[in-house]
C-alpha cells in the first residue's frame, strides 16, 4: 500500500523544510510514502526553496502560477495521487506527522474509509491559537452535527485521512479554507461515517503566520448550509 501525504503550501518559508523532515522520518513499516507539495505562488522565498528542493528529491513539487488558495492547492495535489490512502498536512508545524500510524491504521484495517485527527480527543491538548479559533471550532463541529446527524469533536481540523479511490470521487469546488466543510459535508450525505483518532496540536498565533480569518468561517458556515439544503 502507499500513502499519499498532500501538502498545500503558502509562505511558509521558516517552517517547510523541517516540516517535510519530519514526514520523512514517519514510519509506516512496508507502506510506501509519496510526498505532493503545492506551493500556491508564495511571495517569500518558499517557491524558489521547493524549486531547489524538486531538484534533489524525488518528491513531487508542483506549483501554481498566482494564488488561488488553500482548497485549489489542495485539488490540484489530489490530480497527482498515486497512493491507496491520502492525508492532508498543512505546511506550518501545528500537526506532528508521528501521528500518521494512528490516523491511517482504521483505513488500513477496513474499518473505515474516512478518518480525521481529533484535537478535542486528546486532553493534553490544552492551548489553541486564540479564543476565537477555538470558539468558531466548536461552532463549526456543532453545526455539521446539527445538520449531518454526524457525532464530529473536531471538524476544522487538518488532518482528514481518506480512501483514495473514495476521494476521488467526490467532485470539489473548494477554492480556499472552505474545502474541510466542503469534502465533510458531501462525505456525510453519502451516509459514510467519519471515525476520529486522537492528535496532538501545537497552534501558532496570526502574527506567527496562521492565515485562517473571521470571513473564512462565515464561508465555513454558509459553505456546511449550502450542501445540506441548497446542493
Amino acid at each position: 500500500m502507499k500513502l499519499s501525504i498532500v501538502i498545500p503550501c503558502f509562505n511558509e518559508l521558516r517552517s517547510i523544510t523541517p516540516l517535510l523532515e519530519a514526514v520523512e522520518r514517519v514510519q509506516l513499516g512496508e507502506m510506501q510514502k509519496e510526498i505532493i507539495v503545492i506551493d500556491d505562488c508564495s511571495t517569500d522565498g518558499t517557491s524558489d526553496l521547493l524549486k531547489n528542493l524538486s531538484k534533489r528529491s524525488d518528491h513531487t513539487f508542483l506549483f501554481h502560477d498566482n494564488n488561488q488558495g488553500k482548497g485549489r492547492a489542495l485539488r490540484t495535489g489530489f490530480e497527482h495521487v498515486t497512493g491507496d490512502i491520502v492525508i492532508i498536512q498543512d505546511a506550518d508545524l501545528e500537526y506532528d506527522p508521528s501521528d500518521y500510524p494512528e490516523l491511517i491504521r482504521p483505513i488500513v484495517t477496513g474499518t473505515a474509509k474516512v478518518v480525521y485527527g481529533s484535537r478535542e480527543r486528546n486532553a493534553l491538548n490544552k492551548t489553541h491559537s486564540g479564543l476565537s479559533f477555538y470558539a468558531g471550532g466548536l461552532f463549526l463541529t456543532w453545526l455539521t452535527n446539527v445538520l449531518y446527524g454526524s457525532r464530529l469533536t473536531d471538524e476544522p481540523t487538518c488532518y482528514k485521512v481518506f480512501d483514495a479511490t473514495l476521494l476521488k470521487s467526490i467532485p470539489l469546488s473548494c477554492t480556499r479554507f472552505e474545502f474541510c466543510p466542503e469534502v465533510t459535508a458531501k462525505i456525510l450525505r453519502r451516509g459514510i461515517p467519519i471515525a476520529e483518532v486522537p492528535i496532538s496540536y501545537n497552534p501558532r498565533k496570526p502574527a506567527e503566520g496562521k492565515k485562517i480569518g473571521f470571513f473564512d468561517g462565515l464561508h465555513a458556515i454558509w459553505t456546511l448550509i449550502w450542501y445540506r439544503f441548497f446542493d
